[in-house]
């Protein structure tokens, strides 16, 4: 079972069994054995940055080898046989839809990492002053509320692909029956590991958290402990939004400010890092996706 959805605690993807009636070629079962590796680390339940990259590489394996499905003569002849089928057109469907959400998970990554860089360079050159810096501050949350946005839009595409995902082929054909098996577990794993993406890009426990804190209050935002406390409950992106609003919002003398500047530029970098790391990830990914696409089109084609 994935991770609940940010925008519905209650509400989870389930991985359903894996079965496969025929298994007319190797692949059929090294596809599966991708399947449970991503199901395995997705019942582990974490949601690091490392976490989450390795999900990417693994779903980023199981498309390799779903492409090399796609270039088998028994698989292409399946599929030709099948093309009026519904379940072709769905699959058809589905694979913009993941393209897109794709799409929207790079776009976020790259918005962020953008605007802090931004203040990271800010920082440095001390740009602005205070004035300079809290403008820079805002800035960024007002990229993350436009970011938070899409991410919604993103989510509400994984649940609709997730409802009408259970397709099936009407004929008794051994092959088509196992491609459509496996295909509809791909599609259900992948579903989950861009859930669990883009709730970590959302920051969503440190925004449940934070719901309460005015963004210029200093009576709840200058205790830098309590500060510390929530850090070690969130991720890179949940770290950044909760240090900038701690220290545009604290009244600190010098020497406290120079270590808490210290500590936010520490986050900004981890969150450069986490953020490149994540878009590599995504990227290669999105490549494999389109080539799988444009595989599956060649031959129907045909």
């Amino acid at each position: 079972m994935a991770a609940a959805s940010p925008l519905n605690p209650k509400a989870n993807y389930h991985i359903r069994s894996i079965s496969l009636p025929s298994k007319p070629h190797p692949l059929f079962q090294q596809c599966e054995d991708y399947l449970l590796r991503i199901i395995a680390s997705s019942d582990a339940n974490s949601s690091s940055s490392s976490a989450i990259s390795n999900k990417l590489s693994c779903l980023l394996d199981l498309h390799n080898c779903v492409n090399e499905l796609f270039q088998l003569p028994l698989t292409q002849e399946a599929f030709v046989r099948e093309r009026n089928e519904k379940w072709v057109d769905e699959l058809l469907d589905r694979s913009l839809r993941l393209l897109d959400v794709c799409t929207a998970a790079k776009d976020a990554l790259i918005h962020t990492k953008e605007c802090a860089r931004e203040i990271q360079s800010t920082m440095r050159r001390r740009r602005g002053g205070q004035s300079g810096f809290t403008n820079e501050v805002k800035k960024y949350f007002a990229s993350r509320k436009v970011v938070k946005k899409a991410i919604c839009k993103a989510l509400v595409t994984l649940k609709s692909c997730e409802k009408k995902s259970s397709f099936s082929s009407t004929n008794k054909d051994s092959v088509a029956v196992a491609l459509v098996s496996v295909l509809r577990e791909v599609e259900a794993v992948s579903l989950t590991v861009f859930e669990s993406l883009l709730s970590f890009i959302s920051g969503s426990k440190a925004q449940s958290k934070m719901m309460g804190w005015s963004f210029v209050s200093k009576i709840m935002l200058n205790k830098k402990v309590a500060c510390d406390e929530e850090k070690s409950e969130v991720n890179e992106f949940a770290d950044v939004d909760a240090a900038l609003s701690c220290l545009v919002g604290q009244e600190t003398s010098k020497s406290d400010n120079i270590s808490c500047n210290e500590d936010v530029q520490s986050d900004l970098q981890q969150l450069e890092s986490c953020s490149q790391d994540l878009e590599e990830g995504l990227e290669c990914l999105f490549r494999r996706l389109i080539k799988n696409r444009v595989s599956l089109l060649n031959t129907l084609s045909n």
